[in-house]
């Protein structure tokens, strides 16, 4: 079983910028893949950024170049750096773990707004 702790969330202007961060429960090295997730009000949960076990990391069409996702195997947490946010990035951020199962963190609100 993996838990996972999210923080960093809050209210930003446009064009600014927040780091979140998911601590997970077991080495992130091992787990098979590890990234984030949103829902918008009214909207679909949709894909942020996922990286695997080796390092490789995918991107939602509509956060490339903006958003960078890294980790720290030493902390065994994720980090998703947001920059040039924009409004329509505002929603609720999950940390997401696939490992034997699919596991999810509590979420987390980023408010992008002047």
């Amino acid at each position: 079983q993996v838990q996972l702790v999210e923080s960093g969330g809050g209210l930003v202007q446009p064009g600014g910028s927040l780091r979140l961060s998911c601590a997970a429960s077991k080495p992130v090295y091992s787990i098979r893949a590890m990234g984030w997730y949103r829902q918008a009000p009214g909207k679909q949960r949709e894909l942020v950024a996922v990286m695997t076990t080796i390092g490789r990391t995918n991107y939602g069409d509509s956060v490339k170049g903006r958003f960078t996702l890294s980790r720290d195997n030493a902390k065994s947490t994720v980090y998703l750096q947001m920059n040039s946010l924009r409004p329509d990035d505002t929603a609720v951020y999950y940390c997401n773990a696939v490992d034997e199962e699919d596991y999810w963190g509590q979420g987390i609100q980023v408010t992008v707004s002047s």
